[in-house]
């Protein structure tokens, strides 16, 4: 099974980076049997959704958009390095799930959520109920820093403890969502 970590944020100067790349070293090392792969929304570079047809149809007339396609389908979970922009999830998350539909359906997704004082947890809220429409089934389990400034440093990001923790039971969880609904995504 394949678990994509997925860095929503494509802000110039952002902080996610240095976040997601500890997860994706976390996930590699407690892989609970994913291959695990990563994506940068940055890199995948979708404009603001210009496909004329409904992402139901998969007519997609686009490179991007089939770039995109390809990606999600070919994953059985995801986590979402997320932060949080004005109380809510950011653009390019909203515009990367709008892109497609059915790519999206039965497969688990955690959040690895970071910003100030919430840790980004109103982010993943709101993250949650677009992807429920989708099919997709948020887990519980998620690691939350706040106060991510201060994790910070030279490039990279030191995570403590209940990061630790929380990341490894947010995988383990993954795992078993992935295992159940595999015969759903048949």
């Amino acid at each position: 099974m394949k678990l994509n970590v997925i860095l929503t944020s494509t802000r110039p100067g952002r902080n996610g980076k240095p976040v997601a790349d500890w997860f994706v070293d976390y996930a590699k090392a407690h892989s609970a049997g994913f291959e695990v792969v990563f994506t940068d929304l940055a890199e995948v570079a979708l404009p603001i959704l210009d496909e004329p047809n409904h992402p139901r149809m998969k007519k997609y007339e686009h490179a991007h958009t089939k770039r995109w396609s390809a990606i999600v389908d070919d994953s059985d979970a995801f986590v979402f390095v997320l932060p949080e922009y004005n109380f809510t999830a950011p653009p390019a998350f909203v515009n990367a799930v709008d892109y497609l539909y059915s790519e999206w359906a039965y497969k688990p997704a955690g959040f690895v959520s970071y910003g100030g004082i919430s840790g980004g947890l109103r982010s993943v809220q709101t993250a949650k109920t677009m992807l429920t429409t989708l099919s997709v089934m948020p887990i519980p389990q998620q690691v939350v820093i706040p106060m991510v400034f201060g994790h910070l440093a030279d490039g990279s990001f030191t995570a403590e403890k209940p990061h630790e923790e929380s990341a490894g039971q947010m995988i383990d969880e993954l795992a078993k969502w992935a295992g159940a609904l595999a015969p759903l995504r048949g």
